[in-house]
């Protein structure tokens, strides 16, 4: 049986994906990915991430003459293909459009992100009856690689230490990703539950951003309209925690890593030839950068063909 709406995580994204570059799913490496589109062998699309934080935030996370306005964009690429029954992949290709700005300055630069290539294995699809209901329920667990594709200047980090190290395209790092996905469903009631934890490799510049755990539970509902359609409207919450970064492999950077947790709202929609979907991440507790950065909302659109 096949699970269409089995969430897995990546960054991404991150969501975002969706990461303390990617502090908290902002800036490069993103994997919170939300539910993902209906396919029965592969699919490909093009998804749209939108995110916001500030930086450069005074001592008690107050806003200064120095506080700068940042905005990370990406579009990505991604796909995935079920193998066989048992596995599956996903693999993903960012154009990143990153902007700034403060009373002093502004800046701007976008190019190809970090490619990522994940894999999963089914480790159990079970079905049974339930009052008359079909429950069921699966479980996968993957593993995944992030190859450093997108530029990385290490200026960035030289120039301002006293904000996080997040105006990059890319980590120059080879990172990896463990993840697991339980899926249970009663009929057209479903709930997902997925753990991402990313592991980072120092770069060649001596720098390693901070180890990531991701975690997230979205419940949706399928409603299946005139025999061609089928609309999942989705809400949840998703946590997301990060060490702090390391430079030199023994010093630990102040203003990186941190936490926070994020309401989820969103929907999927599908029909035999093309699925759509958008998702949009409401912040509601964040401790960021030792304070000193702090993240908006986000936004995720996605379109996808399956093949």
């Amino acid at each position: 049986m096949n699970y269409r709406n089995t969430i897995i995580l990546a960054i991404l994204l991150s969501p975002l994906s969706l990461l303390a570059c990617d502090i908290c799913g902002c800036g490069v490496g993103s994997y919170y990915i939300g539910i993902l589109p209906e396919y029965n062998k592969r699919f490909i699309g093009l998804r749209y991430q939108h995110k916001q934080l500030q930086t450069h935030l005074g001592a008690q996370g107050n806003v200064t003459p120095l506080t700068t306005d940042e905005t990370y964009q990406s579009t990505e690429l991604w796909g995935g293909w079920n193998l066989s029954k048992k596995f599956r992949v996903l693999a993903f290709v960012p154009y990143n459009f990153n902007q700034r700005s403060s009373q002093a300055s502004s800046g701007a630069k976008d190019g190809l992100g970090d490619i990522a290539l994940m894999g999963y294995y089914n480790l159990f699809t079970k079905s049974t009856s339930f009052n008359s209901k079909l429950l069921a329920h699966s479980l996968w667990l993957g593993a995944g690689i992030k190859a450093p594709t997108g530029k990385y200047e290490p200026s960035e980090r030289l120039a301002v230490t006293e904000t996080p190290n997040n105006f990059q395209l890319g980590t120059a790092s080879t990172d990896f990703t463990l993840n697991a996905a339980y899926d249970v469903r009663l009929n057209d009631l479903g709930v997902n539950l997925n753990i991402n934890y990313k592991i980072n490799t120092a770069n060649k510049y001596e720098y390693r951003y901070g180890n990531k755990l991701t975690t997230n539970a979205l419940m949706y509902y399928k409603f299946r309209l005139f025999h061609q359609l089928t609309f999942a409207p989705n809400a949840g919450i998703l946590y997301e925690t990060a060490n702090k970064d390391i430079e030199n492999s023994k010093y630990e950077v102040d203003v990186s890593g941190g936490h926070s947790a994020s309401l989820v709202t969103g929907f999927e929609l599908a029909m035999s030839k093309f699925s759509l979907g958008a998702n949009y991440q409401t912040i509601v507790s964040q401790e960021l950068a030792n304070k000193r950065a702090k993240a908006g909302n986000r936004l995720m659109l996605h379109i996808s063909v399956p093949f």
